[in-house]
């Protein structure tokens, strides 16, 4: 089975492989100060409540696939590898690492990772030409062109980080749980901070996205709009433009990666 881990600034998602299927997968907290070893004691607690995995760390992996947007977690990550899975064959995604989309950019070196994984899938998932909206810490737009490259995208505040910077910088506000609220227009002051974050989201990520769709393509309409990212099913029915879901987008972007560098070697 392939571990897939896909390092987050907030959260870090993990997913289990069988073939072409995920058949677990965990989310846990981003911790830059977490080392090797305490990484290596937590996937072993994870992984162990698994039926088809081994009490021992690394039984019933065949191969493990990794990107990171927070270096010091790929460094400790690399470490884990090297002495807890020494006999696993290991992808971490990073310059260098075949992928099959090009990347059109000034400095190709600063798209993050998970953009680029994200595009993998959308591409070998849906085609060109295609955007992918990742709602985690930023709120990401990626564009992926008919021929399967990757263009260029948008990056925006996150709705964690707005809510937080309201509670902040808002002298009469407050942090408040991420929920729909029951109408548009609120009756009190959770609510109304509710339907700005969601409302306002939705209407952010129509802009965007229709902006970008005609820049892409000829026809608006031949643009793929997937959404993916923790945050996802805030908005996803808000938003007009959002065609699919996939909540894995990035861990399956990851399996596709690891087969063109490792197993199709």
């Amino acid at each position: 089975m392939l571990l897939t881990i896909d390092v987050g600034n907030t959260h870090t998602v993990l997913g289990l492989f069988d073939g072409e299927e995920i058949i677990e997968h965990w989310r846990i907290s981003t911790d830059a100060r977490r080392t090797a070893d305490e990484l290596a004691v937590l996937l072993q607690g994870l992984m162990g409540m698994h039926p088809l995995l081994g009490d021992e760390l690394g039984d019933g992996i065949d191969g493990i696939a990794i990107c990171a947007t927070v270096p010091s977690v790929l460094h400790e990550l690399r470490e884990v590898t090297r002495r807890y899975y020494g006999d696993v064959p290991a992808v971490l995604v990073e310059p260098g690492v075949k992928t099959g989309v090009p990347i059109l950019m000034d400095n190709p070196k600063e798209v993050g990772a998970d953009r680029i994984i994200n595009a993998v899938a959308a591409v070998e998932l849906y085609g060109g030409p295609a955007i992918v909206v990742d709602f985690g810490t930023a709120t990401t737009f990626d564009a992926v062109s008919a021929r399967g490259e990757y263009v260029g995208g948008v990056i925006a505040p996150g709705i964690e980080i707005s809510v937080e910077a309201l509670g902040v910088r808002g002298a009469q506000l407050r942090k408040i749980e991420l929920a729909r609220p029951r109408s548009v227009i609120g009756k009190n002051t959770v609510e109304a901070m509710q339907a700005g974050i969601v409302y306002g989201f939705a209407g952010q990520v129509d802009g965007v996205v229709n902006r970008m769709a005609r820049e892409l393509a000829s026809d608006p309409d031949d643009v793929t709009v997937i959404a993916t990212g923790g945050l996802a099913p805030m908005v996803l029915g808000e938003a007009s433009v959002i065609d699919e879901h996939e909540p894995w987008l990035t861990l399956i972007g990851l399996r596709l990666v690891y087969e063109r560098n490792v197993s199709r070697s």
